[in-house]
């Protein structure tokens, strides 16, 4: 029978999961292998360099540029003040001094005998790295980081817009069948994750993001809606930036599609639990999917059986990535062996798929296609 491996999208009741969590450069790991830690604690911190503002400080006194050292009132690494005076000539019998003042808060990094340019630099920016889930540190990066693992519920979703964020999850609506709009979203959705069906309209979006709500998780959105939340169009290759309150996870696809059975069922089962929930999403290269996860309240890591995972077969369920069926699920039927010919003219080996929603076969390339993976 033909086989095949394709990545697949995890919805799976209980698994190891493993967070790399990592400074943007070098600084301090505050944690050591084997601790325990909390979402919320700081594993790494580093600060990093202030913005650089140049002044003709020579021009602005009127000076030679080679005298500018011997009229500098503040060294090299100093810190200093907005306004606070940094340089003076001697004038004229005590009067008529030119006088110059810092621009920022900060130091002064470099005097150019050259230009007459002093260089300022504002404060170092503090930047610190969160655990972001409950675990055990597993790895210690130097200098750099920790490897983070928990035991935990993990859901993928096929696209999401809005970064890192955590709260309680809070199931709104009845089945996977129902729309989330507008009606069923109060203020005690305010902090929550909040889980819906088959859609969410953007009237509950905008509810949602009224109410404070920390994330959602639903099965379809309209791609058209997104440039009404975040204010420009964005594209389906690189998400997680934008500057939204609420994330937003879409677990199969644009349009009103309903969310898996199985995966409504096991965020209705972790009702009332905290997740830690990211709408990042990259479709190119080094693939990231939007992700929902649930660490368990005991982390007993050496208990959990981590299955491998299956390669694409007759009968794995799977969902759709490119147009024209983006976002439908179906289920494998045949996996032709020999290479066939697309519609661009080119070569590829494809499966045979029954999408669900059409109800019938379509002929799709392998590479157009992702399996959910359950356990």
């Amino acid at each position: 029978m033909a086989h095949a491996y394709i990545p697949g999208l995890k919805v799976v009741e209980q698994t190891i999961v493993e967070k790399t969590r990592r400074l943007p450069l070098k600084g301090v790991v505050n944690v050591a292998v084997g601790q325990p830690v909390k979402a919320d604690d700081v594993v790494a911190e580093t600060n990093l360099p202030g913005n650089i503002f140049p002044l003709n400080v020579a021009n602005l006194m009127n000076v030679e540029p080679a005298d500018l050292p011997e009229l500098m009132l503040k060294k090299i690494g100093q810190k200093i003040v907005k306004n606070e005076l940094i340089a003076e000539t001697k004038g004229l019998f005590g009067f008529f001094k030119q006088k110059a003042n810092s621009p920022i808060d900060g130091t002064i990094e470099s005097v150019s005998t050259v230009t007459g340019q002093v260089i300022f630099r504002e404060a170092p920016i503090p930047v610190q790295v969160h655990a972001y889930v409950d675990g055990i540190v597993s790895e210690i990066i130097p200098d750099e980081g920790v490897v983070i693992r928990t035991n935990a519920s993990y859901i993928q979703g096929i696209f999401g817009i809005g970064g890192e964020t955590r709260g309680e999850i809070k199931v709104l609506t009845p089945d996977a069948d129902t729309i989330l709009d507008e009606k069923l979203i109060d203020s005690s959705c305010k902090g929550k994750i909040i889980v819906g069906g088959s859609f969410l309209t953007l009237a509950g979006f905008k509810k949602a993001i009224q109410m404070e709500a920390k994330g959602i998780v639903v099965g379809g959105f309209n791609y058209k809606d997104i440039k009404d939340i975040v204010g420009y169009d964005i594209g389906v290759a690189i998400t997680g930036q934008e500057d939204v309150a609420t994330t937003l996870i879409v677990t199969e696809g644009f349009g009103e599609v309903h969310m898996a059975h199985q995966t409504f069922k096991l965020l209705k089962s972790l009702e009332g639990q905290i997740a830690s929930i990211n709408g990042a999403t990259q479709i190119r290269a080094g693939v990231i999917r939007p992700e929902v996860i649930i660490p368990r309240a005991k982390q007993d890591l050496e208990q959990v059986i981590v299955k491998e995972i299956a390669g694409l077969d007759v009968g794995t369920s799977v969902r759709v990535i490119r147009a024209p069926y983006f976002g439908l699920l179906g289920q494998v039927t045949d996996l032709p062996y020999a290479l066939q010919k697309l519609e661009s003219g080119s070569m590829a080996r494809v499966a045979k798929v029954k999408i669900e929603e059409i109800e019938r076969e379509v002929l799709l390339p392998r590479a157009n296609l992702e399996m959910i993976e359950t356990r």
